[in-house]
């Protein structure tokens, strides 16, 4: 491995490490001082979490811990975020669940408010925030993320509606049990916080990437793209101004991704002509 290459996985792990800590002390904070306080039901696994404290203290009066709890729930599906995603963003990913446990166990609770819409609102926004710098940096938080990424990359299958549909069964198994206003503010909380991540969220587009070079610097090129755990479609041409072979390397990635792409072709071919293209759709294996 070369200085460039060990100098940049550096950078990335020290990005990662300081992100995820970051990304969980928020979450935990937001839990003890919005969603506790609002007596809220957030989204996926971390909702689901809550509901079982809650009923667990309110039908057999034990007050259980979030942290235990929380990664029980996220053991599963991490091992099947494992073998279909990969190593280093799952650990990656178990290491923000189990800071935002510990964090969440540790950190006292101090409610700003007692408006429940004021804390539906702005506990969603942070909520957001703290998925979005996680995303950022290629790493998520856990709970239903372990299942919806795989599938939706792995075999093009969107599970938005499904994990939805879970919600809202949770909502209304809160509502039934503990009253309908913490549901339905619950709701705008879930809503607010998913536009926050949609805006935030540097992956959330594909995009195609069209990468002219020579047929020499061809192998080197297609080896820095495989870096990025992408493939891609190698076409043999003319260039048209001097009459010399080329090569046409098309893949799709991320836009996130499109920066750090540019640069490592450009290391292998400093001549090499880059056009980025929005993709509207895509069928089949991204990875």
């Amino acid at each position: 491995m070369n200085q460039g290459k060990k100098r940049d996985l550096a950078e990335s792990v020290v990005a990662r490490l300081i992100i995820s800590t970051i990304s969980a002390l928020i979450v935990a904070i937001n839990l003890n001082s919005f969603v506790q306080a609002g007596d809220l039901f957030p989204g996926g696994f971390t909702g689901l979490t809550r509901l079982i404290m809650r009923c667990a203290w309110e039908f057999a009066g034990v007050e259980l811990p979030f942290g235990p709890i929380n990664i029980a729930i996220n053991a599963l599906p991490a091992l099947f975020c494992l073998k279909y995603v990969g190593k280093r963003f799952t650990l990656w990913s178990c290491f923000v669940i189990v800071l935002t446990s510990i964090f969440t166990d540790l950190v006292p609770s101090f409610p700003i408010t007692e408006d429940p819409l004021l804390v539906a609102v702005f506990g969603g926004l942070i909520n957001g925030v703290s998925i979005g710098i996680c995303l950022y940096v290629r790493i998520t938080s856990g709970g239903t993320d372990f299942i919806a990424i795989p599938l939706m990359e792995r075999w093009n299958v969107s599970t938005w509606n499904y994990i939805l549909a879970g919600n809202v069964v949770m909502l209304i198994i809160a509502g039934a049990l503990f009253g309908w206003d913490s549901a339905l503010y619950s709701i705008i909380f879930q809503f607010t916080s998913t536009q926050v991540v949609r805006v935030m969220d540097p992956d959330s587009t594909q995009v195609t990437v069209l990468i002219v070079t020579g047929r020499e610097s061809a192998g080197g090129v297609c080896a820095q793209i495989q870096d990025l755990h992408h493939t891609a479609t190698l076409v043999e041409g003319v260039g048209l101004y001097n009459g010399e072979r080329c090569v046409l390397i098309y893949t799709v990635v991320y836009v996130g991704e499109v920066r750090k792409m540019t640069r490592m072709v450009h290391q292998a071919d400093p001549k090499a002509f880059i056009n980025v293209l929005r993709t509207e759709r895509l069928a089949g294996n991204f990875y």
